[in-house]
């Protein structure tokens, strides 16, 4: 292979990889956002050449949309290239289309809210960024930083799964925010909130 090929092939796969694949920089590895399709989210699912099939429709309570042909697929909780695959092979699978190719695209994006209490010093609910990832410590600061008598070492987060089942999750901000890491399971600054997340901060025993 002459030089001149092997140039333009090394050319081709620095633009093509991520940008934070080229920064080499875990930190804006770890700051990329992947929106997963919320309960609420309004979508619009498009596929080439079959403009009688387009739909535009709100993620139902079961995480389902209502498509043409092939009626409820489940959506929620997938990013887009997903919901992409397993709407074409709905398609597929039910003999209707040889080879859809389906865009899914989000027209409009549910509320995406979270709540803090406790011993914070601006208690409420806060928006999550639209495009963008939140963690706890972000939240924190958000919301004026603990009281005097907070408990940073254990706040604890509240999830409700698409089941109705209840994760909970304890996070040492006070590490966190010291550079140190978290003494949990869980690496404390990855633990990014998800919308309807409640978060609290207890007191600390004096």
């Amino acid at each position: 292979m002459s030089s001149r090929v092997l140039l333009f092939a090394l050319l081709c796969s620095l633009l093509s990889a991520p940008a934070f694949a080229q920064s080499g920089n875990p930190a804006d590895a770890k700051k990329s956002y992947v929106h997963k399709l919320q309960l609420a989210d309004r979508v619009r699912v498009a596929i080439y050449q079959e403009d009688d099939l387009t739909t535009v429709a709100r993620i139902d309570a079961r995480g389902m949309v209502n498509l043409p042909l092939v009626q409820e697929v489940a959506i929620g909780g997938m990013t887009v290239p997903e919901a992409q695959d397993i709407i074409q092979s709905r398609y597929r699978e039910g003999r209707f289309l040889r080879s859809p190719q389906v865009t899914v695209s989000v027209e409009e994006y549910a509320p995406r809210e979270v709540s803090i209490q406790g011993q914070i010093r601006s208690p409420g609910r806060y928006s999550l960024p639209t495009e963008s990832t939140f963690t706890v410590v972000e939240l924190v600061t958000k919301a004026g930083g603990l009281t005097d008598i907070g408990k940073g070492s254990a706040v604890v987060i509240t999830r409700v799964m698409p089941d109705g089942s209840k994760q909970v999750f304890t996070v040492d901000v006070d590490s966190v925010i010291k550079g140190k890491k978290g003494s949990g399971k869980m690496d404390d600054n990855t633990l990014l909130l998800l919308p309807g997340d409640i978060v609290y901060v207890p007191e600390r025993l004096i």
